[in-house]
């Protein structure tokens, strides 16, 4: 697997920044993961190349960032000569700063990662309406989080598709509607729910 193979796997393209690979893999590992689809082998074979793409980047992208750090001069430095006075000065001990207590930002970064692992269990154990329900919570909690954007999409979709199992139409595609709306910017997601149209109107 060359490196163009494992950008396009990612949905990037060549060149991307780290950040860019790592977000796009978080999305498509998600959405491909074994736990959240049972039973479907197409998508575990896409979450094992995703996830092969992702680790042969993650050994390429911070050797070159760290390369261009080293080798990137300083504009402008000037060594400076240190006086008698100031090696005195630095020589005194310093008081260690006092812990900060954590940010608003930090409370709700550690709040939306535990969520998560909250809605994977409920989705794991096919308890979609509990599933559902803290995803929408933990929306309202943080609208502008385009991750979270993509939970709330992923389980109201992962729900359509088990009412279309229950031979429930109606409901599946109210909730396969949900997800387009939620995220209508995910082409992958789009794609999928898409083909459970598809299979909705083969089936009934």
């Amino acid at each position: 697997m060359d490196l163009g193979d494992c950008y396009r796997l990612l949905g990037l393209r060549s060149g991307a920044c780290f950040a860019d690979i790592k977000a796009s893999y978080r999305r498509l590992a998600q959405q491909y993961h074994p736990d959240i689809n049972p039973g479907d082998s197409k998508a575990k074979e896409k979450f094992i190349a995703v996830t092969e793409a992702y680790k042969v980047l993650l050994q390429v992208i911070p050797q070159q960032e760290t390369a261009l750090a080293s080798n990137s001069p300083v504009v402008g430095y000037q060594p400076t000569k240190v006086t008698r006075k100031q090696t005195a000065t630095k020589e005194k001990p310093k008081e260690k700063p006092k812990p900060k207590p954590p940010s608003f930002s930090e409370i709700e970064q550690r709040l939306k990662w535990k969520t998560y692992e909250h809605l994977q269990q409920f989705l794991k154990e096919r308890r979609f309406p509990q599933a559902i329900s803290l995803a929408e919570a933990l929306a309202q909690r943080l609208p502008a989080d385009a991750e979270v954007r993509q939970w709330q999409a992923i389980s109201y979709q992962i729900w359509g598709r088990a009412l279309i199992a229950q031979k429930q139409p109606f409901k599946a595609k109210i909730y396969l509607k949900k997800a387009l709306k939620t995220d209508p910017h995910n082409k992958s997601l789009c794609n999928e729910v898409q083909r459970d149209f598809q299979m909705l109107e083969q089936m009934f």
